[in-house]
């Protein structure tokens, strides 16, 4: 048996899993846990654009570049999320784990059981992925099979406030905290801080 404890902002999240296919983290995570699938990209633009702006990504979900000077707070949201908003998440650390909306329940609610309040995490449906569940960071992305993949845990051990994090320790909350529907409706509410 092997057992990670991962911290993810002020949560934690023990997880047991067994030899030879379980979770593991840390540096050497990705020696032989699976996330040589990680898939990275560099030379992203931090800059701010308006918001209302639509950009245009390169990767889809977004693994950074553009976005809009406030960022999405983190949390788990059931409905789609205003994609510029989540890409500032990621500028400070946060990891996006976006599920196809079809989803099994018992998956979503698996991948919202990853958060606990202070965590960088951002948990949202997303149409359209190459996977079933994509889970990104500033620069950097893994597609995996489902809520139970094993990669999961590690890429979060591996990239949440990790080292290509542009801004650590930046906020995660008293930002955006809607969702698209709600920013195209206006509803959404925002602190409307930049930094």
């Amino acid at each position: 048996m092997l057992a990670v404890l991962l911290v993810v902002g002020g949560g934690v999240l023990y997880v047991v899993a067994s030899p030879g296919g379980g979770a593991s983290g840390g540096a050497g995570a990705s020696a032989g846990g699976g996330l040589e699938a990680v898939e990275h990209y560099t030379d992203l633009s931090a800059d701010h654009v308006e918001e209302g702006e639509t950009v245009e990504y390169d990767v889809f979900p977004p693994v950074g570049g553009e976005h809009y000077p406030v960022w999405q707070n983190c949390g788990v949201y059931a409905e789609p999320l205003r994609t510029e908003y989540a890409v500032h998440s990621l500028e400070h650390g946060a990891v996006w784990i976006a599920y196809e909306p079809g989803l099994p329940a018992d998956q979503v609610e698996t991948l919202a059981g990853l958060y606990s309040p202070g965590d960088y995490l951002v948990i949202s449906p997303v149409e359209g992925l190459p996977a079933p569940v994509v889970a990104s960071a500033w620069g950097s992305q893994i597609l995996l099979e489902g809520a139970e993949d094993p990669r999961l845990v590690e890429y979060l051990v591996e990239y949440v406030q990790g080292e290509n994090t542009p801004e650590p320790g930046a906020p995660c909350s008293g930002g955006f905290d809607g969702t698209e529907a709600e920013f195209d409706a206006g509803t959404g509410t925002s602190a409307r801080m930049a930094d």
